[in-house]
């Protein structure tokens, strides 16, 4: 089988008439040239140069060859070319999955957006609080908010500052009161979900994990957000998905003085080959979005 870097040095000594030359130029030894024309020379079946001690100069077989050489790398570069090319123009069907809340509320407008800008890709959006399996699932990407404590895939940070705060709507405070400490909050109404069946009512504010409970369950994250805008009780919400509600007054922070757990925003894929132009554009377009977002964190808490 020829090999195209062979075939790429019969072309360069061909130009500069000799092995050293060649060598030089790709930062090569004169021998490992020499090596490339003699494999070149054994699948062609022919005499591609003739040598002597002074000089090197093509034979007829080569001269009829160097024309054929020429066109097949002028062809491989010009496809390198187009493909670089299309790959400005995003093309296909990019499937990203992402939670109910973040998808609705933060991520459907720039999605959209992403899509006008490339005009030639189709979008699929799963939006589900249920973890999808991406080495099963029909999705490519994966939008997460949360540690990644899976090893097997490889997750880009989106927002890695995000973390969880308390909040509840000043109608609910007005009549159940504002919690003074973390304690508090076992004598308050506190909106639970449920996600891969198991219940998160163990909250983790300034150090300790307190075990709540309220009227009201969900395995619908935007649920919870909804409940405690309209009053029904206390959230723990990753600081993205209640920005606008609390700039907006709809909801406020609680006990602001206790951290809330992380709560990274990554996007997440399963193998490297995976991390496509689409990938990469959508990527730095969402890294982007999420900066601002940070904007307001560190006045409020």
């Amino acid at each position: 089988m020829i090999r195209i870097d062979d075939l790429a040095l019969f072309v360069r000594t061909a130009a500069l008439g000799s092995f050293s030359n060649a060598a030089r130029e790709v930062d090569l030894l004169p021998g490992q040239v020499a090596a490339a024309i003699k494999r070149l020379e054994r699948e062609l079946d022919i005499r591609l140069f003739a040598r002597s001690t002074r000089s090197l100069r093509l034979t007829a077989e080569g001269e009829q060859y160097l024309p054929t050489a020429r066109s097949v790398l002028d062809t491989l570069k010009e496809g390198r070319e187009k493909l670089r090319r299309e790959s400005a123009e995003l093309q296909g069907t990019l499937q990203v999955a992402m939670p109910s809340d973040l998808g609705r509320n933060v991520l459907l407008g720039w999605m959209t957006e992403f899509r006008r800008l490339h005009p030639a890709l189709n979008l699929r959006l799963f939006v589900s609080d249920q973890v999808v399996n991406l080495f099963r699932d029909p999705v490519d990407v994966a939008i997460r908010s949360g540690v990644i404590e899976d090893a097997n895939y490889i997750a880009l940070p989106l927002a890695p500052w995000n973390r969880r705060v308390l909040v509840a709507s000043p109608d609910y405070l007005a009549r159940k009161g504002r919690p003074m400490e973390s304690e508090d909050l076992l004598r308050h109404d506190c909106l639970q979900y449920i996600l891969n069946g198991r219940v998160y009512d163990k909250w983790p504010v300034g150090g300790r994990v307190f075990t709540v409970s309220g009227p009201l369950m969900t395995d619908d994250a935007d649920l919870v957000r909804r409940w405690a805008v309209s009053g029904e009780g206390i959230a723990y919400k990753s600081w993205v998905d209640v920005r606008e509600d609390v700039l907006a007054g709809r909801l406020e922070l609680l006990l602001s003085d206790y951290a809330g757990e992380p709560a990274p925003v990554n996007l997440v894929y399963p193998h490297r080959k995976q991390f496509s132009p689409a990938v990469q554009q959508l990527h730095s377009m969402l890294k982007s979005c999420f900066a601002e977002l940070e904007q307001g964190l560190p006045e409020l808490l």
